[in-house]
C-alpha cells in the first residue's frame, strides 16, 4: 500500500475515534445520576448499525484493514453505550432500545451480511455494502440537521 492512502486511512480512523469516543461525557453523567434522563438510544443503535456494516465492509475489501480495526473499536463502544442505556433508563426506554437492537441492529444487519454473502460476489458485494454505509452515513450525519430546522 502506498503511504499516502496510508496516511489519510490514519487521520480518518482517528476521526472517527474521537466520534466514537464523543458521548463518554454523556455516558459519565448517566453513570453518576444513574439515569438515561431524558436522552434517547437511537443514535447508539444507528452507530452501532453503520460501525458493524462497515467492519463487515472492512473484512470483505482487501487492504480494509483500518476499516475494520476502527470500527471494531466503534462496536465495543456502542455495545458499552446500549447496556448502560438498558441498565439505567426507564422501563418503557428499555424495551424501545431493545426492540431497536433487535429491529436494526440484529435484523437489518444480519440480513444485509447475509444476502450479500448468498446473492452478490466479488466487487458486486463490496460495492453494494460500501453504498449502503455511504448511505447510512449521510442519514446518521444529517438526522440533527432536522432537530435544528424544527426548533
Amino acid at each position: 500500500m502506498e503511504p499516502l492512502p496510508i496516511f489519510v486511512g490514519v487521520i480518518g480512523n482517528i476521526i472517527s475515534v474521537l466520534f466514537f469516543i464523543s458521548p463518554i461525557k454523556t455516558f459519565w453523567r448517566v453513570l453518576k445520576k444513574r439515569s438515561t434522563e431524558e436522552f434517547d438510544s437511537l443514535p447508539y443503535v444507528s452507530t452501532f448499525l453503520t460501525a458493524s456494516l462497515w467492519a463487515y465492509y472492512g473484512l470483505i475489501k482487501p487492504d480494509g484493514f483500518l476499516i475494520v480495526t476502527v470500527n471494531i473499536f466503534g462496536l465495543s463502544l456502542q455495545i458499552c453505550y446500549l447496556i448502560i442505556f438498558l441498565l439505567l433508563s426507564p422501563p418503557h426506554m428499555k424495551v424501545r432500545t431493545a426492540t431497536l437492537v433487535a429491529i436494526l441492529d440484529v435484523g437489518f444487519v444480519g440480513g444485509t451480511i447475509s444476502i450479500s454473502y448468498f446473492m452478490l460476489h466479488g466487487n458486486s458485494r463490496i460495492n453494494v455494502i460500501g453504498l449502503i454505509c455511504a448511505a447510512l452515513n449521510i442519514i446518521n450525519c444529517s438526522s440533527p440537521l432536522g432537530i435544528a430546522v424544527s426548533i
